[in-house]
């Protein structure tokens, strides 16, 4: 084993769950140790190509490492399957550095789901040990530190705010925004401009948004998106407070006769063992990588696995339910000037609705139910996919003259606008992560199996969502119009496996997100989310951890700051 590395803190992964207590005990003059198992890349790496996104370049290999996806059948049976798919960024600053950036914030009664629509036979449904009110400050800071570009307006379902206003002003949006409006005003809804984590202005040292159109699963060329490395971790480390290690796959924590951690290892580029000790460590690697680690530390102890005293760790993981739709505008349809303004390309769609967030409708359900929201986007360029999808007439290949005039309609002669539904996947006891007793990544480790079982009541909340989004596409004009529920996971913006609360039974977590028998050790990622909301949870998840970096201050005032 290699020399042996010394820090107050030490946090293994830098995204969302881990810059902003890194950022915050940095700033406190203690020193950080942060461990990433992939790259440091900067602004100057990330180009607007299509060959360039995530899925490319900067995400784990399928060949060195992978996850076991077991998903139902519908007769009672799973299939099982290896996929990468759950690696959203092997880079400083994780997936936050290719994510869209819509910064909703959760609404009060996302904290409080039984108590406010009651339970749901076969779900594992709980109420937050914390309300809204302790999370907004931390809403607002990241609002403001981390930067959030937007407009807040009245509507049925805002939540509270101690601000009247975003700190930014909202990014430039396509004319496309207006047609929305108008079309949901004759519908009587509520259109919301959607807040961004991408900067309208220059701030802090980041430049401000390009408007390439290359945004969602980019990296961003401008520093304008508020990822944890360019919002966070490139100043901490600028102070000198802070160490970001990188090529550093963790790989367990080391605990002491007593209980606690008292060290982490990790493989560096070289595949040689290295060592780090520290007072506190606070995981954050994703919530499938959480659990899988938290497992695989087994000690005295801990001999199930750090927390898993209670055999939670891993349980009450959650995807993001929902569905997509599009709205297709032939643009020979259109007057002169309105087929110019849909042919914009660089401004965001920027619009949201919420006027379902609660569905009080007798044609779903006798009482209220959680409902979710629509988000209006556009997907992020790709004509080289887009062209070679294109090649087929029903049975028959296209070439030559035939394909050419197609292809040319195509860019041309229509403009595809889409929207994306977003709801509660509740947890069950079929959603949740192991260790696969046979599959090994290429450190000889076995990998996170992933097992993926949804509720059905997700699918009645996802399709009510789904028809509301093609009606609105309908009454914007859209010459066609269609939508889809998914019921498998989505890629990113999975969550739980960790899930905090008041019982030790139920939960891996305390209020403050420390391992319930492991009192120096905090999990700072989407993990400690007992449900998602219906919204993308990056927001909450930064702000959460601001709060956890609160506590944690607070425990380390008995040491003396190295400065």
């Amino acid at each position: 084993m290699k020399n042996t590395n010394e820090f107050d803190i030490c946090i293994v992964g830098s995204g969302v769950g881990a810059g902003p207590v890194a950022h915050e005990l940095a700033k406190a003059g203690y020193r950080v140790g942060v461990l990433e198992k992939g790259k440091w890349f900067k602004e100057t790496d990330f180009f607007k190509d299509e060959q360039l996104g995530r899925h490319r370049v900067f995400r784990s290999q399928f060949k060195d490492e992978r996850h076991t996806l077991e998903e139902p059948n519908g007769d009672g049976t799973w299939s099982s399957e290896t996929t990468a798919q759950f690696w959203g960024g092997n880079i400083v600053g994780g997936a936050s550095n290719f994510m869209s950036g819509y910064f909703h914030r959760l609404k009060p009664q996302d904290f409080r789901l039984v108590s406010e629509f009651g339970e749901i036979e076969g779900a594992n449904t709980v109420d937050w040990p914390i309300g809204y009110d302790e999370l907004e400050p931390y809403y607002t800071k990241v609002e403001q530190l981390v930067g959030v570009s937007g407009k807040v307006v009245e509507h049925p379902h805002l939540e509270p705010r101690s601000t009247k206003d975003f700190p930014f002003p909202p990014t430039a949006e396509h004319p496309v925004a207006q047609r929305f409006d108008l079309a949901c005003r004759a519908l009587k809804l509520h259109p919301l401009p959607m807040a961004r984590g991408i900067l309208s202005v220059p701030f802090n040292g980041r430049l401000s948004c390009e408007y390439s159109g290359y945004c969602g699963s980019y990296g961003c060329h401008s520093g304008a998106k508020a990822s944890s490395r360019a919002a966070l971790l490139d100043n901490a480390v600028a102070g000198g407070n802070c160490e970001v290690i990188t090529q550093a796959k963790v790989y367990r924590l080391n605990t002491d006769e007593a209980g606690r951690v008292s060290s982490a290892d990790y493989f560096d580029k070289d595949g040689e063992s290295v060592r780090v000790l520290a007072t506190i460590f606070v995981v954050a690697c994703y919530s499938i990588e959480s659990a899988r680690l938290l497992l695989s530390s087994t000690g005295v102890k801990h001999p199930q696995g750090i927390g898993n005293s209670k055999g939670q760790v891993g349980k009450n993981l959650h995807c993001c339910a929902g569905g997509t739709g599009h709205g297709v505008f032939k643009l020979d349809k259109l007057k002169e000037f309105e087929a110019r303004q849909l042919k914009i390309r660089g401004p965001f769609y920027n619009r949201a609705l919420q006027d379902w967030y609660v569905i009080d409708d007798r044609s779903v359900s006798d009482k209220p139910i959680k409902g979710g929201t629509l988000d209006f986007v556009f997907d992020p360029p790709s004509p080289t996919a887009e062209t070679a999808g294109l090649k087929w007439q029903g049975d028959n290949l296209l070439w030559g003259t035939p394909l050419k005039q197609k292809i040319k309609a195509h860019f041309t002669q229509s403009k595809d606008f889409k929207f994306e539904v977003f709801c509660d996947w509740l947890t069950n006891d079929e959603c949740y992560v192991s260790l696969d007793p046979d599959e090994k990544d290429r450190w000889g480790q076995a990998v996170a199996k992933v097992r993926a079982g949804f509720h059905p009541h997700d699918e009645k909340v996802a399709q009510y969502l789904v028809d509301r989004g093609v009606e609105v596409m309908k009454a914007m004009g859209a010459d066609e119009a269609w939508g889809n529920v998914f019921t498998s996971p989505t890629s990113n913006l999975v969550a739980g496996g960790c899930r905090f609360g008041n019982d030790p039974d139920t939960s891996v977590l305390d209020r403050n997100c420390r391992v319930h028998d492991c009192d120096n050790l905090y999990v700072t990622d989407g993990s400690f989310m007992p449900n998602g909301g219906s919204v993308t949870p990056t927001l909450t998840i930064y702000a959460n951890a601001f709060r956890v970096a609160d506590r944690i201050l607070e425990e380390m005032k008995v040491l003396e700051p190295r400065t």
